[in-house]
């Protein structure tokens, strides 16, 4: 891309970061990807019985979801340091913002290990999208950012997530207990994938400004 220099490129290097995958671009949220953020949140992203998030986040009232969802995103990156960071990216097809894929990390110059996450509007489940999506920031993490694992998890009925964690090579990792939305007890299925492990798409992501975007999540001696 040519022509002026983005200015907020300038103050936080992250807004560079650009990932291109055969039908997305995954693009950390910018304050423009708000409204379209929340479309996608209130057109459903869930079988409304059902609870994928440990958080039950998707239970507020529409006006409480709208904000909330503004909040979290200037939350996240407010606390984005070397140490302790998670990038949302906005997933767009066609321009249009039809999720988001988190990718996280808690010292991450030591550790190396990086979590993900994502939702995906409803009305877009079932077309590949989702493992297009993470196969991007795996793709990102391994080869730009230095991870040596991934980790995820996600609630053992959850199939359609740990159907894509299968898909790309991850191995079970034991399980853990939560509360789940009504009180009861549900079972997390962790997983964990070594760069070796990868079952790679037969496409490779575009990355731009991965360069800065390493610098700023870490940052070497001063």
């Amino acid at each position: 891309m040519t022509g002026t220099p983005d200015p907020l490129v300038q103050v936080w290097p992250l807004f560079g970061l650009v990932i291109t995958t055969p039908r997305l671009v995954l693009t950390p949220v910018r304050d423009e990807h708000l409204p379209g953020l929340v479309d996608a949140v209130l057109a459903g992203v869930h079988d409304p019985a059902e609870m994928p998030f440990s958080i039950p986040w998707t239970d507020a009232p529409r006006d409480v979801l709208i904000t909330e969802t503004a909040k979290h995103q200037w939350r996240l990156r407010a606390g984005v340091t070397a140490a302790d960071w998670t990038l949302n990216f906005a997933v767009l097809h066609e321009e249009r913002v039809i999720g988001v894929q988190d990718l996280a990390a808690r010292s991450f110059p030591v550790l190396r290990r990086v979590r993900s996450g994502s939702w995906l509007t409803r009305s877009l489940q079932g077309q590949g999208f989702g493992t297009e999506m993470r196969a991007a920031v795996l793709q990102f993490a391994f080869d730009h950012l230095g991870a040596t694992s991934a980790a995820s998890e996600a609630a053992d009925w959850n199939r359609a997530s740990l159907g894509v964690s299968r898909r790309l090579g991850y191995v079970p990792n034991g399980t853990s207990l939560v509360e789940a939305r009504r009180g009861e007890v549900e079972i997390l299925q962790n997983v964990l994938l070594a760069p070796e492990d990868f079952v790679r798409p037969d496409w490779t992501a575009d990355v731009q400004g991965a360069e800065a975007a390493l610098a700023f999540l870490t940052p070497g001696p001063d």
